[in-house]
């Protein structure tokens, strides 16, 4: 007899964004930060996963409210990230979109673009300066992760936890 259906990851409830791990249940947070540690947009995963799979959906929900009238701007002007999202399929979304990025190549893919020669194009722009900027998203999770209820993850229910994510935040920005 087969017994209930599990959600990718082995554990939990369907829908309630937890996954098992060795240490018990976890559940991923990613997020974008403006340039002063406030975050901008959150996506809740139950799994331990790469965060370049999470890129997309959290660029998609950023909103940044207008001063005056009009509807919210949903592109950032530009996006500081590390290697990790130094991948084709990123740097393509961010093309597509006309948002410009700080994202270091990695080794492998600089060696490969230099083996190509002339085929291979040219380096990407980086500028070391903005780069060191990158930082606030992690100055960001830390502050959440100074929330009781954000680091230890007692609210167990999937609608719960965004919640009690989104009040720290709102606890933040005042």
């Amino acid at each position: 007899m087969g017994g209930p259906a599990r959600p990718p990851g082995g554990g939990g409830a369907a829908g309630e964004d937890l996954s098992r791990s060795r240490g018990g249940f976890i559940t991923k947070v990613h997020l974008s930060a403006d340039g002063r540690c406030r975050p901008l947009s959150l996506v809740v995963t139950p799994e331990q996963r790469a965060d370049c799979t999470r890129f997309e959906p959290v660029v998609e929900k950023i909103r940044v409210p207008r001063i005056g009238a009009g509807r919210p701007r949903s592109r950032p002007n530009s996006v500081s990230a590390d290697k990790a999202y130094s991948n084709p399929r990123t740097l393509a979304y961010l093309r597509k979109r006309g948002i410009g990025h700080i994202i270091p190549e990695k080794v492998d893919q600089a060696l490969n673009r230099i083996k190509r020669g002339s085929h291979g194009g040219r380096p990407p722009g980086f500028d070391k300066k903005w780069y060191k900027q990158r930082n606030v998203v992690e100055r960001a999770i830390n502050k959440l992760k100074g929330f009781r209820t954000v680091a230890t993850r007692y609210d167990k229910r999937g609608h719960a936890f965004p919640g009690t994510v989104t009040f720290a935040i709102i606890w933040l920005r005042s």
